[in-house]
Order: structure tokens, then C-alpha cells, then sequence
């Protein structure tokens, strides 16, 4: 934990320079550092990353976003910090970022400034719209779970639309945007050329809502928002079991699975009643087989039922919290689950990493989440500048003011 031992992995000899602020621009990178990625975080002196500060959420956020990297402190609106991010970026393979439209290109280190001194650089640009009539807003999670549609179909029909439980659309784009990246670096290595790569949150959003949006599309109405259930099938939803907080997830999604289920909780007296005789008739009656099951587990223990129903190969699930993660038999089998020091204390502290594996490909925990500027030094050495070099940028105010 927190060395330099580990290498081996795909992408060790991929630099990275990231400009990432809160969730978007910092989960693209730590994707491509928990696959051996070289990344260098370019914060604002004296504050960093918003989420170094952002009240009880914001350092664990912050955490689990920006393992495996090494973070530098740079004044980009110095001369002398720009012309250190520009000197780092001539000699980076990608450049992550997910500044306020037109931030960059206005700080002079856009795509269209960095490229001329590196054909080569993939350069990710993370932002709320796609270039169109939306491209100038600002964008954020919450506006593209909205507009997209997902904020309407999650939560409970009748009641107010509600977000995804995590940053859903600032993840979505970080992904497409790391996949981009890894298809240019890809062409890169036929063409010996760099391209820019977008990142969109709405769009993103939008893509995932793609079959909802063509079921509107044929039959001229929205489905309502979804609960936990599903419109094609029943038995399809989650139960309250056991305690007040204990909740099940159950699926039948095939004639398989309807005699399972009624065998599994001991009631395959069901199976001759003509209400739920047929998928089409329990898709008729789906309320009332709802409400029979879930009377059915109501006073039952959680752990007894669950393992019944595995038993019988019925989809089923216990409902957790986030922290039955960090103590998950199988992530921790599955050597998914990263520990660190964290950058606000000695703490340490556990997070799920990049879950791509492969023959021998695997995510690795590398380095600690890094304290502001604790490697400007280190960065700038890699990059080839000496002492005398890097006292003068720190005279300038490279780093900020000192």
C-alpha cells in the first residue's frame, strides 16, 4: 500500500496530467492510475481540489477519487505556472480535465495550445454538454440526471423525482471519456497522432436512457418511474424482511423461477392458483402478487430467506448500505477492495477500486491519496527540470505565493 513497487500493469507507461475538480475529471484518471497509469493531479495552490474542503462528504470523496496519484501545486494564472504546465504537458501522453467551458483555452493550455507542442497528447475534456445548442452552460451531475430523464424514473411513481444515489452522470462521462482515451491512444500507436477526446455528462446520461427513451418513442407516453421494479416481469421488486431496515430484492424472470420462489418460502400452494398461473397472468395481477409475497416475508428472517432462495437459483439479493462494502467477503476476494492513509489524517481508511480484470491485468493500490502539492518537486523532476529550474519557477510564483 501507498509504493511505487507494483508494475507490470497495462498502462505503466501511460503519463497523465489531470486537471480533475470533485468527481467527473478525478474518477476518469483513477480508473487509468488503478491500471498503472502515471498520474500527476495539478492543483490550485493553497486549496486543491474542492473536495479537500467540502464538509464531512468531501475528504472521503476525495479519498477514494484520488488514489494512486501524485499531486503538484500550480499557479496556472502565473506565466511562470503555465509555462511549467506546458513544459509537463509536452512530455504527457493525456491530459484529463473538467474545467468550466472555455476555462482552459482562456488559461492558454486548450487542446489547440497544448497540441502544437505535443502531436501525440490525448487530451480528455470532461464537460456538462456536448458542443450545441447546450454546449455553454455549466454542467453537473444533478443537471444531467434531470434533463436526461433518469431523475424521472427513479424513485417512487407518484412522488417527486429524486437523484441517483451517487454521482451517476459524472461517473458515466468519466467513463466513456477514459474509454476514448484508451481508443486514441489505441489509433495513436498507427498514426503517431493525438486527437481530443469528449467526455459529456448529459449525453452520457442520455445514452443509459436510451431504451426508455425508444419506449416512449413507440408508444407516445413515459413510463412512470420505477420503484424497484420492473414492467417486464413479476415477481419483481424488494421486500421489507425481518427488521424495520432489512430489505430483499427478489426477481422471477422466468418460468423457471416461479416454482423455485414458491418453493424456496414454503408456499407452493400458489402454484395452483389460477391468479398467478402464467407470466402473462402474474404480469396482470402484478400488485396483488407483490402484496401476497411481501405479507409472505414480512415476519421472516432476512439471512434464512436469502439463502433459500440462492438455493433455488432465484435472482435475490439483500438490500446494503454502502459500508457492508468495505467488509464484502467477495470484494475482498476478488482483491477489489484498495486501502490507504488518508490525505486528511493518518487514518486508514477502504474503497472499491476499477473492477476491469483479465488474465493477468488487475487494478492495483499503489500510492496514498497524496496531501496538496506533496509532489510538485517529484513531478517536475520526471520531467526533467533541475534544481536551479525549479527554484526559479518557485521565485516566479509557480506555486503560488510563498
Amino acid at each position: 500500500m501507498g509504493t511505487d513497487s507494483d508494475r507490470g500493469q497495462p498502462l505503466d507507461d501511460v503519463t497523465v496530467l489531470e486537471l480533475g475538480n470533485i468527481v467527473a475529471g478525478p474518477f476518469a484518471s483513477v480508473m487509468l492510475a488503478d491500471l498503472g497509469a502515471e498520474v500527476a493531479k495539478v492543483e490550485r495552490p493553497g486549496s486543491g481540489d474542492v473536495l479537500r474542503s467540502a464538509g464531512e462528504a468531501g475528504p472521503p470523496m476525495f479519498d477514494a477519487l484520488n488514489r494512486n496519484k501524485r499531486s503538484i501545486e500550480l499557479d496556472l494564472k502565473s506565466d511562470a505556472g503555465r509555462e511549467a504546465f506546458l513544459d509537463l504537458a509536452e512530455r504527457a501522453d493525456v491530459v484529463v480535465e473538467n474545467l468550466g467551458p472555455g476555462v482552459a483555452d482562456r488559461l492558454g493550455i486548450g487542446y489547440d495550445d497544448l497540441r502544437e507542442r505535443n502531436p501525440g497528447l490525448v487530451y480528455l475534456s470532461i464537460k456538462g454538454f456536448l458542443e450545441g445548442p447546450y454546449g455553454d452552460r455549466t454542467g453537473m451531475d444533478v443537471v444531467a440526471e434531470a434533463m436526461s430523464g433518469l431523475m424521472s424514473m427513479t424513485g417512487e411513481p407518484g412522488r417527486k423525482p429524486v437523484r441517483v444515489g451517487t454521482s451517476i452522470a459524472d461517473m458515466g462521462a468519466a467513463m466513456y471519456g477514459a474509454m476514448g482515451v484508451l481508443v486514441a491512444l489505441r489509433e495513436r500507436e498507427r498514426t503517431g497522432e493525438g486527437r481530443k477526446v469528449d467526455g459529456p455528462l448529459f449525453e452520457a446520461a442520455a445514452s443509459w436512457m436510451g431504451y426508455w427513451a425508444t419506449y416512449a418513442d413507440r408508444y407516445g407516453r413515459d413510463h412512470p418511474a420505477l420503484g424497484a421494479s420492473h414492467p417486464t416481469w413479476a415477481l419483481y421488486d424488494v421486500f421489507r424482511v425481518g427488521g424495520e431496515d432489512e430489505w430483499l430484492f427478489v426477481g422471477v424472470t422466468s418460468e423457471r423461477h416461479w416454482p423455485a420462489l414458491c418453493r424456496a418460502i414454503d408456499r407452493e400452494d400458489l402454484l395452483a392458483d389460477e391468479r398467478f398461473e402464467t407470466a402473462e397472468a402474474r404480469l396482470d395481477r402484478k400488485a396483488e402478487l407483490t402484496e401476497v409475497v411481501a405479507e409472505e416475508l414480512r415476519d421472516r428472517d432476512r439471512e434464512t430467506v436469502l439463502a433459500a432462495l440462492l438455493a433455488e437459483d432465484v435472482p435475490a439479493a439483500p438490500v446494503n448500505d454502502p459500508s457492508d462494502l468495505v467488509d464484502d467477503d467477495h470484494l475482498a476476494a476478488v482483491d477489489l477492495l484498495a486501502e490507504f492513509e488518508s490525505a486528511e489524517d493518518d487514518r486508514r481508511l477502504r474503497t472499491v477500486m476499477t473492477p476491469i480484470r483479465g488474465d493477468g491485468m488487475a487494478p492495483v493500490q499503489r500510492r496514498d491519496p497524496p496531501e496538496l502539492g506533496e509532489h510538485t518537486e517529484d513531478v517536475l523532476r520526471d520531467a526533467g527540470l533541475d534544481e536551479d529550474a525549479i527554484a526559479a519557477l518557485r521565485r516566479r510564483g509557480a506555486f503560488g505565493g510563498e
